[in-house]
């Protein structure tokens, strides 16, 4: 028999944001005796602070701060991946980046699509945390950034990623898959049926969830 499972939101917090309960029927991915099996893919601290995923990955169209990186592991509850480059940024200044990121506490590391691959062969020298590579197509020189030695594909293909995780998986049976699970409940299982071990959520932004907040306010005084 199925025993339910006691729960406690509280009053203050019962509006904080969930991840898809589907996402759990992954099968994660065991990192330093921790079971990873949702990522939230954002870098607003409000968020991070207010959403129950496994993880954060922690990944921005600009150069990579230490002191953004900093500021996200002090107040995660959850275990931060940190992007370190791979397109703007590359090469030595990643590669130290990624040293400077394990100091600071990050639980791994992600690089870019476009790094070389011996930049990654580089950062697996200096770290002893996870190196996350990147995926965008199933085109990309995926075997490559195996062997340099990627630890875990970072799946992002757009509508084509359940495509490129499966084709991955047929490749390489064992190798760790977090992949984007798209927005519907539909597309995360179609994502986790191809292979992928862990899902990547991006939430709603702080702007659309405080215009909801404010239409309530708005008919409160109506």
């Amino acid at each position: 028999m199925k025993k339910e499972l006691p729960a406690y939101s509280g009053t203050l917090r019962s509006h904080s944001l969930s991840v898809p309960k589907c996402i759990y029927e992954c099968s994660g991915i065991l990192i330093f005796g921790r079971r990873i099996k949702s990522l939230v893919f954002s870098t607003d601290v409000a968020i991070i602070k207010n959403i129950n995923t496994d993880a954060v990955i922690a990944v921005y169209p600009f150069t990579p701060q230490p002191a953004i990186a900093q500021a996200i592991i002090n107040l995660s509850d959850a275990p931060v991946f940190v992007g370190v480059g791979g397109g703007l940024t590359s090469g030595d200044r990643s590669v130290r980046l990624a040293a400077y990121a394990e100091h600071q506490g990050a639980f791994g590391i992600v690089v870019n699509a476009p790094i070389p691959t011996d930049v990654i062969s580089n950062i697996k020298i200096h770290v002893d945390i996870p190196v996350v590579a990147t995926i965008v197509s199933a085109s990309q020189d995926i075997d490559e950034r195996i062997a340099a030695g990627a630890d875990i594909l970072n799946v992002s293909a757009a509508a084509d990623t359940p495509a490129v995780v499966r084709s991955i998986r047929e490749r390489y049976p064992d190798i760790p898959i977090i992949a984007t699970g798209g927005p519907t409940e539909d597309t995360i299982r179609a994502t986790i049926a191809a292979g992928a071990n862990a899902i990547t959520y991006t939430p709603p932004s702080n702007g659309d969830l405080f215009a909801k907040a404010m239409e309530a306010y708005r008919k409160k005084y109506m």
